[in-house]
């Protein structure tokens, strides 16, 4: 029991390692000043650009139909409902109308994290369906919201700084929209162009790696092809703030030589990530305002998730009800928030933190508790050799990358 909790554990001590090293490294080097440099909004665009393609093209099509209504009422209704119930909280502790931004922030679950959850989980594939479908897609309309509600918590600011700090301007939306659909535009063409001929497809709309290398070197030109269109989408939305069209876009554009390594790009992206949140902890932590927001934010997560599953049955329920994570979304939001509301690193760090030990231990605990519940009693009249029932799968804690 011990040794597995341990091994569930790893990711949280990775977590706290990166934090606290590169916390260390900026308060003795003054790397403090990073978000003044050119480079810094450049790598955080990327960043979440990454983060949102990865998530939407991990979501099987197939098997989403099923819940569509469900679906639908998680990435829309849910995440309004969580931001909603964290705002209070977040007044509370911070005291300052402009940051009750960052409940938006963090009202999101970390889509790596799920996917770690797919191969260990005890929940039925139904569940499992729902519960990826639920944090990809939270991302992009996480990311949405709290680009376009940034300009009215901005002007909340005492001292505000100047609009243009802003992931998103409020000049730029209309343009930022048909921006948008241009790309899906440009990405589709490509896709139908480029994709792989007479492989199969399989339920996530994804073709077989093996389509990839057949038809020899046109098969090599193709593949060569859709990554580079690929690497054009990122680098315009890494550009103009495109985010939406990049989360659509992984809903079909999905290249099958992306599949073996798409996981460990993911990954990167979530530790460079950190890194830099660490970098920008120079000037301090905010623990009590973190601590209230990351509780806040699970705590909504049990509340919404509880309901919203209430078609599924209880083991699924409970899992969706405890699967609040941040992630890569949450701490790349955190940065990107940074340059106009300077307390949001200080406030964002501890409340992940939170999350994610509120996660495992809440997991482990029903874990445990679940694993004891149905496990059979002895039969007293039974003969000794006859074997028991074995009990559900282990371990459904769902972990961050790692």
């Amino acid at each position: 029991m011990v040794a597995r909790t341990l091994r569930t554990a790893y990711h949280l001590w990775i977590m706290l390692a990166v934090l606290g090293s590169c916390w260390a490294l900026s308060a003795t080097t003054g790397t403090g000043l990073l978000t003044d440099s050119a480079a810094y909004p450049v790598l955080v665009s990327l960043l979440l650009a990454v983060g949102l393609y990865g998530s939407t093209s991990g979501i099987d099509l197939a098997e989403a139909r099923g819940d569509l209504r469900t679906l639908l009422l998680a990435v829309t209704v849910g995440v309004l409902a969580k931001a909603a119930l964290i705002v209070p909280v977040l007044w509370l502790a911070v005291g300052e109308p402009a940051y009750l931004i960052l409940a938006v922030a963090v009202a999101q679950i970390d889509p790596l994290s799920v996917a770690a959850l797919r191969s260990r989980s005890g929940m039925s594939e139904r569940g499992k369906t729902v519960l990826s479908v639920w944090s990809s897609f939270d991302d992009p309309v996480t990311v949405l919201l709290t680009a376009y509600l940034a300009p009215v918590a901005l002007s909340a600011l005492d001292g505000g700084t100047d609009a243009s700090a802003l992931p998103v301007t409020p000049d730029a939306y209309a343009l930022t929209m048909l921006g948008n659909v241009a790309l899906v535009a440009v990405a589709a063409l490509a896709w139908y162009a480029l994709r792989p001929r007479g492989g199969a497809v399989v339920g996530s709309g994804t073709v077989r790696s093996g389509a990839a290398v057949r038809g020899g070197w046109r098969g090599v030109l193709r593949a060569t092809g859709s990554l580079m269109v690929l690497a054009g989408v990122l680098a315009a939305a890494t550009a103009y703030g495109l985010m939406l069209g990049v989360a659509v876009i992984g809903l079909f554009y999905r290249p099958p030589v992306l599949v073996p390594v798409l996981g460990g790009a993911l990954t990167t992206a979530y530790y460079l990530a950190l890194v830099a949140l660490g970098l920008l902890l120079v000037d301090g932590v905010e623990p009590w305002p973190g601590f209230a927001l990351g509780a806040a934010a699970f705590a909504a997560q049990v509340i919404v998730g509880w309901l919203i599953a209430r078609n599924l049955d209880r083991y699924d329920r409970v899992s969706l009800a405890l699967g609040q994570q941040n992630g890569v979304t949450a701490v790349v939001l955190a940065l990107s928030l940074q340059p106009a509301f300077p307390r949001t690193v200080a406030i964002v760090a501890p409340a992940v933190v939170t999350v994610n030990v509120l996660h495992f231990m809440t997991n482990e605990l029903t874990n445990e508790l679940w694993s004891r519940r149905q496990q059979p009693l002895p039969d007293e009249s039974a003969p000794t050799d006859q074997p028991r029932c074995p009990p559900p799968p282990s371990s459904w804690v769902i972990k961050s990358p790692g």
